[in-house]
């Protein structure tokens, strides 16, 4: 455990450093810690919508995922027991899906039990909230309404465990 804690703080301070040298890689749109990260209103899969206004003060997860992406199928099951463990303390977890096809995303998380909040990444959702480049993407919003972690690609069990710390 120990070792991935190493290692993802090493991944966030990397993150950190290569978005404040102008990185346009895979780091593109990743934004950084300590930077305000506004909220829009999304239309959920489900139907309902997740309100801004509802993360005011509260330590929010947002998860960037798709149907087709093998590294999501690896993490989205840690992200559905984070939210189950942790929503009575507060924790808010929102998804928003890219994929192209609504039915095959909504197919996909009934399939599979997923529940946790998840929109679709709208031109108007990703006005305010551009999606950063690869996926899965990991930010964590803190009470303050800033960036306290974002990570991009796969992460481990363990390491999705660790967001609970931000509460």
């Amino acid at each position: 455990m120990d070792r991935r804690r190493c290692c993802l703080g090493t991944a966030l301070a990397l993150g950190l450093a290569a978005s404040r040298a102008g990185a346009t890689g895979p780091l593109k749109h990743l934004p950084a810690p300590g930077s305000a990260l506004q909220l829009p209103d999304v239309p959920l899969l489900e139907g309902g919508e997740f309100k801004a206004a509802s993360a005011q003060g509260r330590v929010v997860v947002l998860y960037w995922w798709a149907s087709w992406c093998p590294f999501c199928a690896l993490v989205t099951p840690s992200i559905q027991k984070l939210w189950r463990t942790q929503r009575e303390r507060g924790l808010l977890v929102l998804g928003l899906s890219v994929d192209q096809d609504l039915a095959a995303a909504r197919a996909y998380r009934a399939k599979r039990g997923h529940d946790f909040p998840s929109g679709w990444l709208t031109p108007a959702v990703e006005a305010v909230l551009p999606k950063p480049q690869g996926l899965p993407v990991t930010v964590v919003r803190g009470r303050d309404g800033r960036v306290a972690a974002a990570e991009t690609g796969q992460l481990f069990p363990e390491d999705v465990e660790l967001l609970a710390r931000f509460l």
